[in-house]
């Protein structure tokens, strides 16, 4: 019956057992030698107190019932030699399970973020990136934090405790029943509070990500927040949040150190009883002063330790809060699963085709709705249209950063949804509207696009795509630090620098999301030249909201709520006199207003 109850709690997931087990089986298991070196220091560290303890009745009796000085002098350098032995037994369990919770921390760390890269976009969109900074930092450590108090708590205190009762009973085995009383009630009083110190663990974990939250937001966003003078207003969200989290910490210190009058009084208690008993044995009975010194020095020793056991189910269940968030996300099914398994894609021609294609960023709301054109091998095709039509959803779903719903698309004939996920997106430049660049240096950024890329293929890039000449005017050139999301250059210098990203790469497909919407007219055209060099003889999908930059592609698609409303060159649809000519109508009036305010303020 009780085997059958101890398994169960194992195999269950969300048990505090069963979280043990886990975290013993995945993380101890495979370092179970270094711990086995840190149990044998500890067992080293737990003999020497309780040696300890045993010596100072040694010394009372030779000093104060023998008046042996020599003796007391003996025993005085065998209990510093003892002491020393325990500060490097100590020493070596520390340091060791201190490396054992840094490689843990480290393994939790890079299964998180391995995590992290197997979700699609979806997933991303649904949280915040503060919730996964927080299981990041919380949930990689709250393995080792757990861990390291089953560890320390069976291999220090436990072995402790045992040596120095050892010591009690040996002196006095009827005193040692007494002096134990305490413990019975506060490990009941300890179990009342590991519901209520559980809770308030899971409201500070989330007070902590909302407070990050805000804190990342206003700095992402501080153009915004100073433009705005939103500075108030984030001010008392971010004091709402850290007042929540300081509310719940508060409780967590009350109902962590509500049992400690209790303990203390009991304790005191304890002490108080075992020193009327041992007077009355030494002064009535005849016992030497040595044994009860002893006693008391095992016991006084004991207490530490046994406060630790004794609060060990509430800090352990409290730190398994962490680790059930790390678990939780860890154990999730990636919703962008690994593909290696799938054939590569092999493209010949690079001819991509779109077969009646739906698609819906939320169910009911269609985004993309029976599409079908084809995007023919060598040539620029532009996609036009109002904003929200489904034209950046195209190129979304060609690099397979959300799954079509129905119909197929084809590159060469190869649906691109039974291809290796890596292989596909290899063989795409793309540049995006909303330009992207790491922290790190220009040069660093340019190789994203292809990872060894020589020194000429990068300086080639930034000379094509117009960023050589303001790039070489830092006083760093391409080692000039970018700053967080490219902070430090002007929004056409990043468009710039993207592009080259994208040069470099040398891709038989190229995707442009408004690539060249930052860019002045001068820079707009020599990075036109610089295009179309990188798109000759390339399969190319461009968008473009300036229907000047796209007049010249071999095919022009109008996408209107999720549809192919016309398609044609250029002049073929100025002559239709459809949705694009009104378009073109409406750009060429606003470019006439333009120029005359231009020219009065010049």
């Amino acid at each position: 019956m009780l085997k059958a109850r101890l398994q169960a709690l194992v195999s269950d997931p969300q048990s505090a057992l069963g979280l043990v087990w886990r975290l013993l089986t995945e993380y101890g298991a495979s370092r179970w030698h270094r711990y086995a070196t840190a149990f044998a220091f500890m067992g080293v560290a737990a003999g020497a107190t309780a040696f300890t303890a045993y010596l100072a009745g040694d010394v009372i009796n030779q000093a104060y019932v023998n008046r042996d000085f020599s003796s007391v002098l003996q025993v005085s350098l065998l209990i510093m030699l003892i002491f020393s032995t325990r500060g490097v037994a100590t020493y070596g369990s520390q340091v060791i399970l201190a490396r054992i919770g840094n490689s843990i921390v480290a393994e939790n760390q890079r299964r998180l973020f391995e995590k992290l890269q197997q979700q699609n976009l979806t997933f991303f969109g649904e949280r915040h990136s503060a919730e996964m900074l927080s299981r990041l930092s919380v949930g990689a450590a709250a393995a080792n934090t757990a861990l390291s108090l089953v560890i320390t708590a069976i291999g220090r205190d436990f072995l402790t405790l045992i040596a120095l009762t050892s010591v009690m009973v040996v002196q006095d085995p009827l005193m040692s029943l007494v002096a134990f009383v305490a413990v019975p009630p506060v490990v009941l009083g300890l179990r009342k509070l590991v519901q209520r110190a559980k809770h308030v663990a899971l409201t500070q974990f989330h007070g902590g990500v909302q407070t990050l939250e805000t804190l990342q937001e206003t700095l992402q966003g501080i153009r915004m927040v100073k433009s705005f003078t939103m500075e108030d207003q984030m001010r008392a969200r971010f004091d709402k949040n850290v007042t929540s989290v300081q509310t719940a910490a508060n409780k967590m210190a009350r109902v962590a150190n509500r049992t400690g009058p209790l303990v203390e009084t009991l304790a005191g208690l304890a002490i108080a009883t075992l020193m009327v008993y041992a007077g009355h044995r030494v002064i009535n009975a005849g016992a030497s002063p040595g044994e009860f010194f002893s006693f008391m020095t095992a016991f006084l020793l004991a207490y530490e330790p046994a406060k630790r056991l004794a609060r060990l189910n509430l800090d352990l269940n409290v730190a398994l809060i962490g680790v059930r968030i790390l678990f939780e996300f860890i154990d999730r099914a990636p919703t962008e699963p690994d593909e290696d398994h799938n054939p590569p894609l092999k493209i010949t021609a690079a001819r991509l085709e779109f077969r009646d294609v739906d698609f819906a960023y939320r169910r009911g709301e269609p985004t993309i709705r029976n599409m079908s054109f084809i995007a023919d091998p060598g040539r620029m095709t532009a996609l036009v249209g109002p904003s929200g039509g489904g034209k950046s959803t195209v190129l979304n779903l060609i690099l397979r950063l959300y799954e079509v719903d129905g119909g197929v698309i084809t590159i060469d004939e190869q649906n691109i949804a039974s291809v290796a996920r890596r292989s596909l997106r290899s063989q795409i430049s793309y540049v995006g509207q909303d330009v992207f660049l790491f922290r790190a240096t220009i040069r660093e950024n340019i190789a994203f696009g292809r990872p060894g890329a020589s020194e000429a293929d990068i300086i080639a890039a930034a000379k094509a795509a117009q960023a050589h000449d303001f790039i070489m005017s830092f006083p760093q050139g391409y080692d000039t630090t970018v700053g967080e999301r490219g902070a430090s250059l002007s929004g056409g210098e990043r468009q710039r620098v993207a592009i080259a990203r994208a040069l470099v790469r040398n891709a038989p497909l190229i995707l442009l999301d408004e690539a060249t919407a930052s860019l002045d007219s001068e820079s707009e055209y020599h990075v036109q030249q610089a295009i179309s060099v990188l798109c000759k003889d390339r399969t190319t999908l461009v968008i473009a909201h300036r229907l000047s930059t796209i007049m010249h592609a071999d095919k022009i698609l109008v996408i209107e709520a999720g549809q192919v409303t016309d398609s044609g060159r250029h002049d073929e649809l100025l002559r239709k006199g459809g949705r694009y000519a009104l378009f073109y109508r409406l750009q060429l009036q606003q470019q006439e207003e333009r120029e005359p305010v231009a020219a009065a303020g010049g």
